[in-house]
């Protein structure tokens, strides 16, 4: 396990440069929280024409701002967007297998524009989290933003935290970002890579 500080990024921003430095052309990816689509749209045009990204939100007002950004970019063709919880990625989307993913994303808390008081809670999270362990290939990377600032977000990102830092270090490289200012309130990213 190891730990980064940084002033100068911001989560999402050092969440997406990990991500990047491992997805290639071609590849697969899964957006486990699509929001508004920012993450949908990087994955997208990280993997290519070639690739395909696989983006979930369980919020249908979510899964339609997505839906309308990706047309926007005209990317849609390179991505299976679809309503469900992040929990069950397995049932929402039978065709991804097993250790074939590059790269798996969540930006946690709640929808930006949307209703505050419906966020992520930790056990569909934590849930989440380990099914998209077992969608990761070799070398692949998990990236999960963390809010602590808002109501419940503080327990959501202590127990996120907890879960990575008892993945087994043989089998898991682990990263938890604190930056430098903004206190415990501040979003951070934890990024989990699959040994080679």
């Amino acid at each position: 396990m190891g730990s980064f500080s940084s002033g100068r990024f911001n989560a999402v921003t050092v969440a997406q440069t990990f991500v990047a430095s491992r997805l290639r052309e071609g590849d697969v990816a899964v957006d486990a929280t699509a929001g508004n689509g920012h993450d949908t749209v990087f994955l997208a045009r990280r993997v290519g024409a070639a690739g395909r990204v696989y983006a979930v939100d369980v919020q249908a007002e979510a899964v339609e701002a997505t839906r309308r950004r990706l047309a926007e970019e005209r990317l849609d063709e390179r991505v299976v967007l679809r309503r469900g919880g992040h929990e069950s990625l397995a049932t929402v989307f039978p065709e991804i297998r097993k250790r074939t993913v590059a790269a798996v994303m969540f930006n946690l808390g709640y929808l930006p524009g949307g209703d505050k008081t419906l966020t992520t809670r930790p056990d569909t999270t934590l849930a989440g989290l380990s099914g998209a362990l077992e969608c990761l290939a070799p070398r692949g990377l998990l990236a999960v933003v963390c809010y602590p600032g808002h109501p419940g977000g503080s327990d959501e990102s202590s127990r996120v935290t907890a879960w990575a830092e008892s993945l087994p270090s043989s089998e898991w490289r682990v990263l938890i970002g604190r930056f430098a200012s903004g206190g415990n309130k501040t979003p951070f990213p934890a990024i989990v890579n699959r040994a080679g």
